[in-house]
């Protein structure tokens, strides 16, 4: 009920602060702008009515929530509030940013003795509209940094206010970081073609944009990089998962833009020398496209390849550890046979038309068809071999790294990836092959039933080769003889205490059910335990761990094994996980209700973890605005 009154109270006062914030600027700028005055009263009564409203609704949401938190240490370290306090941080200081972007851009433009209104942000503003946006958002962005910082220094609990803290900092590294690139690219792509005096061709406005975007997005990026950097002795920020997942997003959207990049260009070089030859200042354009792409996120990369590898040996956990590597090996291996497939069989049904189509050398197919064919091989096929092989040399393996790699979901998530793609893509070249043969038998259209006809077969073929090599390794993995972690499990001795009878006999169909290997041996509490019995854990109930039989507390208290207590439904006993679950159990006892304790960990966090949703959304974003922006750039649309 808290969470849902404070997310009620948080929204509405970000919500109205924006209105208001926006309502001034567009006052001032209404006050300073002669043309917004003498054009008409809309504007001016637009900003006056977004005051007037947003104020009072603002005041009333934010002073309950000031208040809530100085009574309410909960209040004061509440995911939402720290989501809140960030979040408006973000929703001040990006508009200041961009606006102080399009007045550098501005003014640099003009020294150039170029046109303002071709800024690539605010070509239609004044330095008066980008000065009182900056000031205002500024203004409001330093109230709440204070507020900030005083509740930090107030926090008994800082492990919401530290995840947002960290989400906060990785946005502001990815943006400065997107700046830097597009400015990086827009900088090279003016390198390779130069401006010309056709309408419509790339200006030297570029470069200017390029500078100005350097200018602004790679501080940005440093600083809050450094800053993220100087925190990793700390183990909480070491071991993050969304350090973990953004250098993930950074280092496979590099690789995947890289590599597309680079077979764009093979591509091209191919059409030069096969026949196909533009002049050389048309070549040097068209090759300037994927160069200026390629390169800065090879530099993106090379960086944060290295420093995933690093995070990667933070995990001291060595079958964790070799989890996360294998994520990411497994997810290239896929884009490499994938590419590999592609131009298999573009090549392939490039020597089938070569070989029954008279038209095929006429209409000028064969350089870009060999050369999209050739690019895709000369991309795809190392990219896969340096991925798979290891992998798959892991898993043959008789040790328990091995065995860990054949039992890993993501390697079997793999395999019936590419299984699934095979079967359905075989479905499809077997449906199109069956449906011609049958088409012509009956007297349908014959011109092309010989070079459609191969072609689905020879796809066919493919699509069964691949299916096959993948399913001969998915049964090598089921079919190993040595398997070291079931030996490792069936010696392993399990002993359970019962206490009535059932206790016992329900942890056995578990057992059976998930770990079938691991033995189980169930004695009776009540009565003597053997001197001679050994095992490696022991499993009990809650209710008889707050009141063990004296012979059973004997016997543990000599036992130096892992003790394992579960929860049963003995009346009065519940097993609490934390002293904030004990509190919030004994008041829902107090207030007569039915105590069905939960973690108190998870509940507090699941703002976090919100957070954490709209964060990968914005990543998914950016990753997508990355890639739509390379295929843009790599094909001209």
């Amino acid at each position: 009920m808290k969470t849902i009154r404070r997310l009620y109270f948080y929204a509405i006062a970000f919500i109205s602060v924006e209105v208001v914030l926006w309502g001034i600027i567009g006052l001032l700028r209404s006050i300073v702008n002669q043309n917004e005055i003498t054009s008409g009263t809309t504007s001016l009564a637009q900003a006056l009515s977004l005051i007037l409203v947003g104020v009072p609704i603002f005041l009333f949401h934010w002073l309950w929530a000031q208040n809530n938190s100085k009574k309410d240490d909960e209040e004061n370290s509440a995911s939402v509030r720290a989501i809140f306090l960030y979040g408006m941080l973000l929703a001040t200081l990006l508009p200041a940013i961009q606006n102080f972007l399009a007045f550098i851009n501005r003014t640099l433009l003009s020294s150039a003795n170029l046109y303002e209104y071709r800024a690539l942000v605010g070509g239609t503003q004044t330095w008066s509209d980008n000065l009182i946006a900056i000031v205002i958002n500024l203004l409001i962005a330093a109230y709440f940094w204070n507020i900030l910082k005083q509740n930090w220094q107030t926090l008994n609990e800082t492990e919401n206010f530290a995840e947002i803290r960290r989400l906060y900092r990785f946005i502001w590294m990815l943006y400065g970081l997107l700046m830097t690139i597009y400015g990086a690219q827009q900088a090279l792509n003016f390198a390779f073609t130069l401006p010309s005096n056709v309408l419509g061709e790339i200006g030297r406005e570029t470069v200017i944009n390029a500078i100005a975007l350097l200018m602004i997005g790679t501080p940005i990026w440093y600083f809050s990089w450094r800053i993220l950097q100087d925190v990793l002795p700390d183990s909480a920020e070491r071991d993050s998962y969304l350090r973990l997942g953004v250098l993930y997003l950074l280092t496979l959207g590099s690789v995947i833009i890289v590599l597309s990049a680079g077979g764009n260009l093979i591509y091209k070089i191919l059409l030069q020398i096969l026949g196909d030859a533009s002049d050389g200042i048309s070549f040097l354009h068209e090759i300037g496209g994927p160069i200026s792409l390629g390169l800065p996120f090879a530099v993106v990369w090379a960086y944060y390849g290295k420093w995933l590898s690093t995070q990667f040996g933070f995990d001291e956990n060595l079958p964790r550890r070799a989890s996360k590597q294998r994520l990411f090996y497994y997810l290239l291996s896929f884009v490499g046979l994938t590419a590999t497939f592609f131009g298999v069989t573009s090549l392939l049904s490039t020597i089938i038309d070569m070989l029954t189509s008279s038209t095929f050398f006429g209409i000028g197919n064969f350089a870009s068809s060999i050369s999209s064919a050739i690019a895709s091989l000369v991309i795809g096929l190392p990219l896969w071999l340096m991925t798979w092989r290891p992998m798959q040399a892991q898993a043959l393996q008789d040790n328990d790294a091995g065995d860990h790699a054949r039992r890993s979901v993501i390697r079997k998530f793999y395999l019936y990836l590419v299984l699934f793609a095979s079967v359905i893509g075989g479905m499809i070249a077997a449906g199109n092959l069956v449906f011609r043969l049958i088409s012509t038998a009956l007297g349908g259209d014959t011109s092309n039933v010989l070079d459609s006809s191969l072609n689905s077969l020879q796809a066919l073929i493919l699509f069964v080769i691949l299916a096959w090599y993948h399913l001969s390794a998915l049964r090598k993995d089921t079919e190993s003889k040595t398997d070291v972690l079931e030996e490792k499990q069936s010696n392993y001795q399990v002993l359970v205490f019962d206490h009535n009878g059932s206790f016992g006999e329900s942890v056995k169909a578990m057992f059976a059910k998930r770990a079938p290997k691991v033995p189980v041996t169930v004695v009776n509490a009540n009565a003597k335990i053997s001197s001679d019995i050994k095992a490696d854990a022991i499993v009990l109930p809650a209710s008889l761990a707050v009141n063990t039989p004296e012979n059973v507390e004997a016997w543990i208290r000599s036992f130096g094994g892992n003790k394992l207590v579960v929860s049963d439904e003995a009346a009065g006993v519940f097993w609490m996980n934390d002293f904030e679950q004990t509190a919030d159990v004994v008041k829902s006892m107090a207030e007569g209700q039915e105590v069905r304790p939960q973690s108190s960990k998870r509940m507090t966090s699941v703002w976090t973890y919100v957070a954490y949703v709209f964060a990968a959304l914005f990543a998914c974003q950016l990753l997508a605005m990355l890639l739509l922006f390379g295929v843009s750039m790599v094909t001209g649309f």
